[in-house]
């Protein structure tokens, strides 16, 4: 709608060449009585007509149809114009005068582009589909197959986003090929890891040493870690934070057993658990009691960071479980940043919560019934969170952030049958126990060594159980009960690309 619609005949021609059916009049109540009628895909609306203005028709055309698409095209170039527009929610803005390529342009993004990205995601992942095949059959070392997962969990979201939901089931089978893999060669390797042995990637026990340390000034740095959180889940955050920070990203493996009372606590201690347990007796529970295993995180960073700089470290620690007290722990944080070259440590237990509860909610259960709907709880969560509040109030102060997880959670479908004498651990991915044995041996990473985990030693006979791929443990006793109320569960605890390659960024505020 134009009152210079025959100045505009290049244009509708241009558009009607290329197959899209346009209607021209020149005046708003000319152009309401055709909306009434028909429903259009899309509206390029004039602003300056005599009688009614576009931004008062268009006010009109959103009562009786809040999505209609609308374009607004207008010869003012003053910023009240735009801004009125775009505070209505138009789909785009055009100045004259425009050429019918800037005007097909427009139309096309709108009406064809999420056809056109699926399109281009299916031709691009078709192109790339044979190399991704040779780099999992060809992945020797913790680089590459963190680079082979980092990839797929990109195809993974763009082939979702894009709406090209056929191709996805073939990203799912690589993946699955690569976790078969993945699991044999930790079960290799990380013996030789854990003593620093054949060039270990980065872990559990090296963040604050590599990546807080070299923050350490004398601004206060935040060190913020969104407990159980996978990969995928933090792409879906990512993006929110890239308005108030640059992100560096990076990975490292989560130390086994891929579950919170060790890759947390090594992460705060910098040791691995049976140094833990020999160094500080008193803060390591052997009772069984996870609950109890992350009681002193504070202590083991300031120790940590004692050991590393050779002199104290102001931490500020805090452990949140519920957003309830958003404004008392929001308050806190604020009087810490205060103080020179303090330590800002957040621990966030949401999604660990969330994952577990699932198991026991019918309801969670159903609305995070796979991974992609696990991603938008969590995105709805974190936009709504304390972790969230906080982060956007360090980055206005001009505060840099390490922020990480302990360890990711794999969604578990095969149950695996164990064998244990009474007093074996309870967890659904590891177990520890007397003569503990897994029915099928390629279910399971089994070990007698303590050593080869680097987990404190338990009683003499006493055999570790990791599990492989996407099974959980079972006992013979409880199969049913325990296939029904947790298989479809997510899980950690094990050997799996989605718990142990988790992401680790150093956030640094834009200038503003």
């Amino acid at each position: 709608m134009d009152d210079e619609i025959d100045l505009l005949r290049p244009h509708l021609l241009f558009l009607q060449q290329r197959g899209y059916q346009v209607d021209a009049v020149s005046n708003g109540d000319d152009a309401l009585a055709l909306l009434r009628g028909y429903a259009y895909d899309l509206i390029l609306l004039d602003e300056q007509m005599p009688g009614r203005r576009g931004l008062e028709v268009l006010e009109m055309i959103r009562r009786d149809d809040p999505h209609a698409r609308v374009v607004m095209v207008t010869k003012s170039e003053e910023d009240r114009t735009m801004t009125e527009a775009i505070g209505r929610q138009v789909e785009d803005y055009l100045v004259k005068p425009t050429s019918p390529r800037q005007v097909l342009s427009v139309v096309t993004r709108i009406l064809e582009g999420s056809s056109i990205q699926q399109q281009r995601a299916a031709q691009d992942f078709a192109k790339r589909w044979p190399a991704l095949t040779r780099m999992r059959e060809q992945a020797a070392g913790h680089a590459d197959f963190a680079r082979i997962y980092q990839e797929l969990v990109e195809w993974h979201l763009r082939l979702e986003g894009a709406g090209e939901t056929g191709l996805l089931g073939t990203v799912e089978a690589l993946h699955d090929d690569l976790r078969h893999d993945f699991g044999r060669w930790v079960t290799r390797k990380y013996p030789s890891w854990v003593w620093g042995e054949e060039n270990p990637p980065e872990m559990s026990v090296d963040i604050v040493e590599r990546r807080l340390l070299p923050l350490l000034g004398k601004e206060p740095v935040f060190f913020v870690v969104l407990d159980c959180m996978r990969l995928d889940q933090w792409r879906a955050i990512a993006p929110l934070l890239s308005d108030f920070f640059d992100v560096d990203e990076g990975y490292h493996y989560s130390i086994l057993p891929t579950a919170t009372p060790y890759a947390r606590n090594a992460i705060f201690a910098g040791r691995f658990p049976d140094e833990i347990a020999r160094e500080y007796p008193d803060l390591w529970d052997a009772s069984g009691d996870e609950g109890s295993m992350n009681a002193f995180e504070d202590d083991l960073l300031r120790d940590q960071l004692r050991r590393l700089t050779g002199r104290e470290v102001i931490v500020h620690y805090e452990k949140i479980f519920t957003d309830r007290k958003s404004d008392q722990v929001r308050a806190r944080i604020r009087s810490a940043a205060r103080i020179r070259g303090a330590v800002i440590a957040l621990v966030f237990n949401f999604v660990d919560l969330m994952t577990h509860g699932r198991s026991e909610s019918p309801i969670l259960m159903e609305v995070a019934k796979d991974e992609a709907a696990l991603r938008q709880l969590t995105r709805s969560w974190f936009e709504r969170s304390t972790a969230f509040a906080v982060l956007k109030e360090a980055a206005a102060q001009g505060f840099r952030v390490v922020l990480t997880t302990d360890h990711g959670s794999i969604h578990c479908r095969r149950p695996a049958t164990v064998y244990a004498r009474r007093g074996a651990s309870a967890n659904l991915r590891y177990k520890s126990g007397n003569n503990l044995r897994a029915q099928d041996r390629g279910s399971a990473f089994s070990t007698t060594r303590a050593a080869d985990l680097r987990v404190p030693p338990g009683p003499l006979g006493t055999t570790h159980l990791v599990a492989l791929d996407d099974y959980f443990f079972v006992y013979p006793t409880k199969l049913r009960e325990y296939q029904r109320r947790y298989r479809n569960s997510f899980l950690h605890g094990g050997i799996s690309p989605e718990e142990m390659i988790v992401p680790v960024a150093v956030l640094r505020p834009r200038l503003r």
